[in-house]
């Protein structure tokens, strides 16, 4: 579930006539219904996909016989997003982001095509890749709008309810892609999903054309694109790719690409992101880092799950994934609690709760190991850290974009969500090398014997992914700490 704030409210250009009314209204005050209700819409598509695909995946692996790859499937979408996280930011800063927006979902939907007519697994993470450049445009230009058009005051209800739009996809996602993976096969939940596309289209364009189109300053000249973020953006999707092969690989010629992928992804970085970053200096770069911090430990652990379960539990795909269907609600929650007026003075307090949560979870998750341990421990186990990352994300958007002026808005954007999805791809790089070396290639066979009655084999495969994304999670708990500028 895998999510910018100017310090001032900022209204769209095309909304500086509004009538006066809209300042009291909320997200579904006639001024805002239209476009808050598309939006989300899109939102809403991205978070059914993700929790229906989450499901299908065990499945497609096995088939393609791509199990040794099954992190790439993954990882694949998030490397190609980082690249269109910047070439999004500068985009939507310059033109507005209602081109990217439409661009990315309709690349968006391609992707699932690709990935759904695959005849190899090579194919499948291809088609996860043009998904991650859909995604990436989307996700920024999603922020952009929200502080085009929205004042400051309902931000945070906006984020609240993007958090709530995964309440039921969470849900209805793994039982109808769980079903249709076991009775139409897996490719019909990649094929079928971009159906979804055409709804938020014709909703959300048509309102962000009215309220948030054009740049930011219509009477400014349009600055040419940066060609050197642009550049930095590619060396970093570059050297993250090098970095999964590398590590994929585990012998001693993977050594090159992974020197290739390092001197490539460390200036990239340093460039791309605020300074300070790397060192969790006070106010953005924290808020920044702990975005990383938060989603890839979270996303990377979570990814294995269904995976666990199927494997080495013997559940359907479809059990498997509503194991994580309460997480949904609890992720909404999470943020409505962050939403709340007279929670903002405490809100460094709730994203280190939060962390702590998310800390909770990633360690408990694995306990399902030990065969006596009931598998309703992982539904329980994930509800209690979506909680605590609905409190943190939702908090990170907002302080992203209360410490943003207008005219960053993409650019600051842009770095929030390069920070998740660089983050996202080390960790699930670095926990599917551990996974693979620890046997984690075998797991199909392992899969077979649970479905014999024997005991599974390789629980150390799974230890060793969530294990050490507690500690990195951990590690994010500081971090928000560091969030808000001393006085």
């Amino acid at each position: 579930m895998t999510a910018l704030e100017p310090r001032d409210a900022v209204v769209a250009p095309h909304a500086v006539d509004a009538p006066v009314v809209a300042e009291s209204e909320g997200l579904l005050g006639r001024t805002y219904r239209a476009l808050s209700i598309g939006i989300v819409s899109v939102v809403f598509l991205i978070a059914f996909e993700a929790t229906a695909v989450g499901t299908a995946m065990p499945v497609a692996a096995r088939e393609l016989h791509g199990i040794p790859l099954y992190a790439f499937a993954f990882s694949a979408y998030f490397t190609t997003s980082l690249f269109a996280m910047v070439l999004s930011g500068q985009w939507a800063d310059r033109r507005g982001p209602l081109a990217p927006l439409a661009t990315g979902i309709s690349a968006f939907g391609v992707g699932l095509l690709l990935s759904g007519t695959a005849g190899g697994m090579w194919m499948f993470i291809a088609g996860r890749a043009v998904q991650g450049l859909g995604g990436g445009l989307v996700i920024v230009a999603l922020y952009v709008v929200v502080s085009r058009a929205y004042p400051e005051r309902i931000r945070p209800a906006i984020m609240a309810a993007f958090a709530a739009s995964w309440v039921v996809p969470s849900v209805v996602g793994p039982l109808a892609a769980g079903s249709v993976t076991e009775h139409l096969g897996w490719r019909w939940v990649f094929v079928g999903i971009p159906v979804l596309v055409v709804f938020p289209l014709a909703l959300a364009l048509p309102a962000i054309r009215r309220m948030a189109s054009g740049s930011a300053d219509p009477s400014a000249l349009v600055e040419p694109y940066d060609r050197r973020r642009i550049g930095l953006a590619l060396g970093i999707s570059l050297g993250a790719g090098l970095l999964q092969y590398a590590g994929q690989e585990r012998n001693w010629f993977a050594l090159v690409p992974a020197a290739a992928g390092v001197a490539l992804l460390v200036p990239a970085v340093r460039g791309l992101l605020p300074a300070g970053t790397g060192r969790a200096a006070r106010g953005l770069p924290s808020v920044v880092l702990l975005r990383g911090i938060a989603a890839g430990s979270f996303i990377a652990a979570e990814s294995f799950v269904p995976l666990m379960l199927v494997t080495q539990r013997g559940l359907s795909p479809t059990m498997a994934g509503l194991s994580l269907a309460a997480g949904g609600g609890t992720w909404a929650l999470g943020s409505y609690v962050q939403a709340r007026p007279r929670l903002e003075p405490y809100r460094e307090r709730l994203m280190v709760g939060g962390m702590v949560l998310v800390v909770a979870a990633i360690a408990g998750a694995p306990s399902v190991l030990i065969a006596s341990v009931p598998v309703w421990t992982v539904a329980v186990a994930w509800a209690v850290g979506c909680f605590g990352m609905g409190m943190v994300i939702a908090s990170t958007s907002v302080l992203l974009l209360k410490l943003s002026a207008p005219e960053e808005a993409g650019a600051n954007s842009a770095a929030l969500q390069i920070s998740d999805g660089l983050s996202n791809v080390l960790l699930l790089a670095a926990g599917g090398a551990a996974f693979a070396a620890l046997g984690g290639g075998a797991v199909g066979a392992a899969h077979e014997a649970v479905e014999a009655g024997a005991s599974g084999a390789h629980p150390g495969a799974f230890a060793v992914v969530f294990l050490p994304m507690a500690g990195v999670a951990l590690v994010g708990a500081w971090v928000a700490g560091r969030v808000r500028v001393k006085p």
